[in-house]
């Protein structure tokens, strides 16, 4: 990152804190205004590669998410679904995620990157169970019902659905109601 691209805005009220944050494509970090140009530089490159590494994890590489689709697989599937391919699309208005269970392949909705890693994980574990299970029925479901964040998962998405007036809800999420 480049000199340009960091703004440090010094604060008379701020006595102790340093703390850093995004504004557009613009790094702001905040500090005491009595900190010296010294601790200024040692505190921007810790806050900036504090920002970067929260951002990898709110928005994990293609290679990153194959990554993280292995291990869901192996802890809550027994390894079992196996994809070729999982990356990003911008192309997804209506769903979280899709996967096409020929190739092995899935899709996950840019509109996931920034949301809550545990949401992030429901929907690669959501699409690797369709690798395993078409449709949105009960065995669907029980390969599923390990995950101990479903439900708050679910209900976050809903909730961002419904903010942003998106029906993303599941066709036959009955089925899942009937064997709870």
């Amino acid at each position: 990152m480049s000199t340009e691209d960091i703004e440090v805005r010094r604060s008379q009220r701020r006595r102790r804190t340093v703390s850093a944050r995004r504004e557009g494509d613009r790094v702001v970090v905040l500090i005491p205004a009595s900190m010296s140009r010294a601790e200024e530089r040692v505190w921007v490159a810790r806050m900036v590669d504090r920002l970067k590494a929260g951002e990898r994890r709110r928005r994990p590489s293609d290679v990153d998410l194959m990554s993280r689709a292995t291990e869901l697989s192996e802890r809550y599937l027994g390894g079992h679904a196996r994809p070729r391919s999982i990356r990003w699309v911008t192309n997804q208005r209506s769903r979280w995620g899709s996967c096409t269970p020929s190739d092995g392949s899935i899709r996950l909705s840019d509109r996931l990157q920034g949301m809550p890693t545990y949401v992030v994980d429901y929907v690669i574990l959501h699409e690797l169970a369709h690798l395993l299970v078409g449709g949105h029925n009960r065995d669907f479901w029980t390969l599923l019902r390990s995950y101990p964040k479903l439900e708050r998962a679910r209900g976050f998405l809903d909730g961002v659905a419904l903010a942003k007036g998106i029906d993303v809800s599941d066709a036959d999420d009955d089925v899942e109601d009937a064997s709870a």
